[in-house]
């Protein structure tokens, strides 16, 4: 503090101050005051530009998000849920987890997933666009977008409607290990018939996931905020949460997307009915 008051030629005798000591801040209200001007201090240096080459597996990524779209006609359709419950199921069940993984909020939002993909089929579907054939499958084969060293990879969850939340922890892990590893098959990164993104915490508040073809649908899982929501005419704190789903509106229409997002919310908003066989 004295050697900055030194090189300013400021004399700490005339600077006032509301605390015990002197701060910087207070060296620069003086400053200003007497018509000076402050400048930042300890500023760090500019780094320095990089150029970096895109080949392997960044350049595949760069190839296949510009080739979709090119392709896709997107659309994006946004819906709020309320977590409050399912949160609450999710942190007693980890309670009593014994050798289980600890469960993140994405297996419980697969089993979801699943279980409106086979309400809603129009979804869960492949499109030849070439052929100019749609294909309906009857299994969810679910894609969990991975981030690794070498960028976005998509692990398939086999069968994911017939596995359990806990099944499906073990899975998610024991895949983006694998991803990030390098040691996943070649089985376990194609396939899959539809695909959720999740950032967890960075999630944002909304966003606007690119279809992966020859998929049809793709859901981007958004951070959960806790809000006030009038309940039954009081005010309540409850965690909610955006999921955004975007289609190729060559094979789904905004009502098929519409009905399932909201088929989504009979699931996630009532635990004991999700958990149910």
């Amino acid at each position: 503090m004295r050697a900055r008051a030194r090189d300013l030629g400021i004399d700490l005798a005339q600077v006032k101050i509301a605390s015990d000591r002197i701060r910087h801040s207070d060296l620069d209200a003086y400053l200003l005051y007497h018509g000076g001007t402050v400048s930042a201090r300890s500023a760090a240096a500019p780094r320095k530009d990089e150029t970096i080459k895109v080949v392997g597996l960044r350049r595949k990524i760069a190839e296949n998000m510009a080739e979709a779209n090119r392709r896709i006609q997107h659309f994006t359709l946004v819906e709020e849920y309320d977590v409050t419950a399912l949160e609450d199921a999710r942190q007693m069940m980890n309670r009593d987890r014994g050798a289980n993984p600890k469960l993140t909020l994405l297996p419980f939002l697969i089993t979801a997933l699943s279980r409106g993909l086979a309400e809603w089929p129009m979804l869960n579907a492949t499109f030849d666009d070439e052929a100019m054939v749609v294909t309906r499958h009857g299994s969810v084969q679910m894609g969990v977008a991975t981030q690794t060293p070498n960028g976005l990879m998509v692990a398939t969850i086999s069968d994911a409607q017939s596995r359990s939340v806990w099944e499906l922890a073990s899975e998610i892990l024991r895949l983006a290990d694998a991803a990030r590893s390098g040691k996943a098959a070649r089985d376990e990164l194609t396939g899959a018939t539809f695909t959720v993104s999740s950032l967890g915490p960075m999630g944002g508040i909304t966003s606007t996931p690119v279809v992966n073809p020859p998929q049809v649908a793709i859901v981007a899982v958004n951070k959960i905020e806790e809000k006030l929501v009038p309940i039954d005419g009081e005010i309540e704190v409850r965690k909610r949460m955006n999921l955004s789903l975007s289609c190729d509106h060559r094979v789904v229409d905004g009502w098929d997307a519409a009905s399932f997002m909201q088929t989504l919310t009979g699931y996630i908003e009532n635990p004991l009915r999700l958990l149910s066989a």
